[in-house]
């Protein structure tokens, strides 16, 4: 019962749903995910610790980045409600948003990107900022 508890504590909330989202596209660096979603490390970090802790994602640090990816031995109820994620989300329109960021954050990526690059800090209360490209 624990386990199934702590699946959905880390599902609960919209940030880690769109971090899984993102991760249905592959392996990425902690980096990646920053960019994208315009958020500090230690946020993103702090929510990918929920869902490794939750076995939902599994993560390997080369350098100073740590990069993760969906985890590949979770159990029956993980599987099962990431099974329906990816059926549903697809379909919200802030996943879309990511989606298309993710490609063309990738599209431009240098390869030596994550090895250079420095963890930055956010204003996220800067209206200059917007979520849309």
């Amino acid at each position: 019962m624990e386990e199934t508890l702590q699946i959905f504590k880390a599902l609960s909330e919209e940030i880690r749903l769109r971090i899984l989202a993102l991760l249905f596209h592959g392996e990425l660096c902690v980096c990646d995910l920053m960019d994208v979603l315009d958020m500090p490390q230690s946020t993103i970090s702090r929510h990918l610790a929920y869902l490794r802790n939750a076995g939902l994602v599994k993560g390997e640090r080369r350098g100073k980045w740590m990069y993760y990816r969906l985890s590949s031995t979770t159990g029956k109820p993980a599987n099962a409600l990431l099974k329906l994620l990816t059926e549903h989300l697809p379909g919200l329109a802030v996943i879309n948003q990511d989606h298309y960021r993710l490609t063309a954050y990738l599209a431009d990526k240098d390869t030596a990107h994550c090895k250079e690059k420095q963890p930055r800090s956010h204003d996220h209360d800067n209206p200059k900022k917007a979520f849309l490209p």
